[in-house]
């Protein structure tokens, strides 16, 4: 199975003319908008619940994107995301951006994420249904 192959779909969308620099590809504050959305989406799927949990939440604490080929202006764009790896507190998802008509992939962002207890301003463990739930959105429970 190929990279761009596995994993849910957390973002669709294409490359508006405005999200290009001045050498006519993608700039990457773009890029960084499109995983986070996509993180968005996966965690949400996790929790079951949108960003409205006000004791609960997650924080990124590690952000690696890999620029594999360029973007141009007009291409459209889809993101599928798995989790990697559940630790006590945080979890780490890839999420592989591909051409959505060519399955060329253009990017990749790895990000670890920790629960985050919202009043105490710190990390705290993960639950056991979350825990649950984001070990099934794992490459190898996700169906092909």
């Amino acid at each position: 199975m190929r990279m761009q192959d596995t994993g849910m779909v957390t973002f669709i969308g294409v490359a508006h003319p405005w999200m290009c620099d001045v050498m006519g590809h993608v700039n990457v504050r773009h890029y960084a908008a499109m995983f986070d959305d996509a993180s968005f989406q996966i965690l949400g799927r996790i929790t079951g619940e949108d960003a409205t949990n006000h004791k609960l939440g997650w924080a990124d604490v590690r952000y690696e994107i890999d620029y594999k080929q360029e973007v141009p202006a007009g291409a459209l764009l889809t993101i599928r995301s798995h989790v990697e790896k559940v630790g006590t507190s945080s979890l780490t998802h890839l999420h592989v951006m591909s051409g959505s008509l060519t399955n060329v992939v253009h990017a990749q962002a790895r990000i670890v994420t920790v629960r985050f207890d919202l009043v105490a301003r710190r990390k705290t463990a993960i639950e056991a249904a979350l825990r649950k739930a984001a070990e099934a959105l794992s490459a190898e429970a996700a169906p092909g």
